[in-house]
This record gives structure tokens, C-alpha cells and sequence, in this order.
């Protein structure tokens, strides 16, 4: 298991958990971040991430990206 921060650009992986606390899950699982659900980074602009999530694109911080492991 690693963070989503750590992920190859374009390979597909599914969420294995998600770290944080209640309101910062909360906002993730309102974003489409499940446990079980597929995200696939897209790009990586100046530390943020674009991700893909339940086909739409979403951008995140790394310190976001950090709480989803894969």
C-alpha cells in the first residue's frame, strides 16, 4: 500500500483506504474517493494532482493525495 501522491501517471489502482480525519474523509468520499473505487492520476501540476475518479476529473492536493492509499 502507498499514497495516491506516490502513483505513475496514467496506471489505473484501486483505493485501499483512506487516512484523516472525519471531515477530510467526508470530503474525499463526497469527491467520488471510495474504498474499493479506481482512480487514475492523470497529470501532476506544481505538487496538485489531476486524478480521475468515477469519470470526472478532479484536481487535489498532495497533502490530500497522501490520506488515499492505493
Amino acid at each position: 500500500m502507498m499514497p495516491l501522491a506516490f502513483a505513475d501517471i496514467g496506471e489505473e489502482n484501486v483505493i485501499k483506504r483512506i487516512g484523516g480525519t472525519p471531515e477530510v474523509k467526508r470530503h474525499l468520499e463526497n469527491l467520488g474517493f471510495v474504498v474499493g473505487g479506481s482512480v487514475t492520476v492523470i497529470s501532476i501540476l506544481g505538487g496538485n494532482l489531476i486524478v480521475n475518479v468515477k469519470e470526472a476529473r478532479i484536481a487535489i492536493s498532495k497533502e490530500m493525495a497522501q490520506k488515499i492509499m492505493i
